[in-house]
């Protein structure tokens, strides 16, 4: 029993992800057995559709919550932390631009290479998406115009992603010019920002109860079908990892720094297994920022910005999964997505990415706002939720090395990178992660003090 309590969230949740498909398929072959009329009538009313789907809709629900305070909030904290626009120069410009275009160069990978494997094909899900299906898609002017709100507060209660987005970020500029003036509604935003994550820690504990029952739910629907289509979302999903890691980070890496990305990888191998241990980008940044200056001859004025400002906005491995979940998703209920819809999805998910904080799990709440956007089902999580946490760890692992990626071809760019560092096989002693941590907050101090003169 004391085994059991020491387990950690991810743990669990991949218990019960294994614990629903066992049970699932359990109840599957039963009913499939020829069992008498009345015990299948029974279980499908009071079990599958009875506790299974209460307890697995309230999960659903309480994702769906979260989706536009999280989205508001942390973009709003995501661009104000940016501090002085000025200041930036043009390490903050470059920076944005890597991370935002490979974003966009990311989920178009994951949207064409899902589309050439097609993960959901020969199978579908039995509901009614009379309610899913994305109707008519309106002209690109429209579609343009409807990315400005007439009423933000009326787009965050009908979940107008794009047009809240929008709203996030003009407040959150305006912020950051006013600098000292809206020192108290910084200070506000940053606090409600720690009660947004700290809601969804709270629902992420109840994670192993909705994963089971979800899971449980499809697979007893289902059966050994869901599985196989699973494994090759998996598959498809790693594979777009690999292929943005080698060809676009590679060939970006390569391009500009002229540099060994071989090498490069050597020298992020402990950040990298930080990032799959944790799935968390935040919690990489110290061996992120170690590796960088120690191993690999990066200034600390360029990585102690570029790196924690990327385990804000650069979630490369996250738009990978939400493109492929689209068209897994899309194909398992039988939607269909028109091309003015996959670049929505690509635009939504690419601005959606500078709201996304690099903790375990936000991942998939701000992929049922991608749905949403897309005309899918935000119910269609509940079949991929469980497999996810194995996913999230490997899309950390991308969007770390992305971080280090901008950040050499930053400092080269800049003139601050230490080519004699990067080629000296015996530069591999880590830096002191407090040391690290107090570059961070010296930058913190900065754009305060900046904040009191203004």
């Amino acid at each position: 029993m004391s085994k059991l309590k020491k387990l950690s969230l991810t743990s669990w949740i991949l218990l019960s992800l294994v614990a629903g498909v066992v049970f699932g398929i359990a109840i599957n072959l039963i009913l499939a057995s020829g069992v008498d009329a009345s015990f299948k009538s029974m279980i499908d009313a009071y079990l599958i559709n009875g506790v299974f789907e209460l307890f697995g809709q309230v999960f659903i629900k309480s994702i769906k919550m979260l989706v536009v305070p999280l989205v508001l909030v942390s973009l709003i904290c995501g661009v104000t932390g940016i501090g002085d626009m000025s200041k930036l120069g043009r390490v903050g410009g470059k920076a944005l631009f890597f991370y935002l275009s490979t974003t966009a160069v990311a989920i178009t990978f994951a949207l064409l290479i899902a589309q050439i494997i097609d993960p959901g094909e020969g199978i579908t899900i039995p509901t009614n998406t009379d309610n899913f299906s994305a109707g008519e898609p309106p002209g690109l002017m429209q579609v343009l115009l409807n990315i400005i709100p007439s009423n933000p507060f009326e787009s965050m209660m009908k979940g107008e992603m794009l047009q809240v987005i929008f709203f996030a970020l003009l407040v959150g500029i305006s912020i950051a010019s006013l600098g000292k003036r809206a020192l108290t509604l910084l200070k506000f935003f940053d606090e409600l920002n720690e009660v947004v994550m700290k809601m969804v820690t709270i629902v992420m504990l109840v994670a192993p109860i909705g994963v089971f029952c979800l899971v449980a739910n499809v697979t007893a629907k289902l059966g050994f079908d869901i599985l196989i289509n699973l494994f090759i979302y998996i598959l498809t999903v790693l594979l777009v990892l690999l292929v943005h890691f080698f060809v676009t980070y590679g060939g970006i890496f390569t391009l500009f720094t002229r540099l060994n990305f071989f090498k490069f990888i050597k020298k992020m191998y402990s950040a990298m297994l930080v990032a799959f241990s944790t799935s968390s980008s935040n919690a990489t940044i110290p061996v992120t920022m170690s590796a960088l200056t120690n191993k690999m001859g990066a200034s600390k004025g360029v990585s102690s910005f570029t790196v924690p400002f990327g385990a804000t906005i650069n979630m490369d491995g996250t738009a990978i999964m939400q493109g492929v979940a689209v068209v897994f998703i899309s194909q398992i209920y039988g939607i269909d997505i028109s091309l003015t819809g996959y670049l929505m999805v690509i635009l939504t998910a690419t601005l959606a990415s500078i709201g996304t904080a690099g903790v375990p799990g936000v991942g998939m709440i701000t992929l049922s706002m991608v749905l949403v956007q897309a005309g899918l089902p935000v119910e269609a999580i509940s079949i991929i939720f469980g497999i996810d946490r194995i996913l999230d760890m490997s899309r950390t692992v991308v969007n770390v090395c992305g971080d280090a990626t901008a950040t050499m071809v930053i400092a080269k760019s800049e003139g601050e990178l230490n080519e004699d560092i990067f080629n000296d096989p015996n530069a591999d002693v880590d830096l002191d992660p407090d040391s690290v941590w107090e570059d961070i907050e010296e930058k913190v101090h900065e754009t305060h003090e900046f904040y009191e003169k203004k």
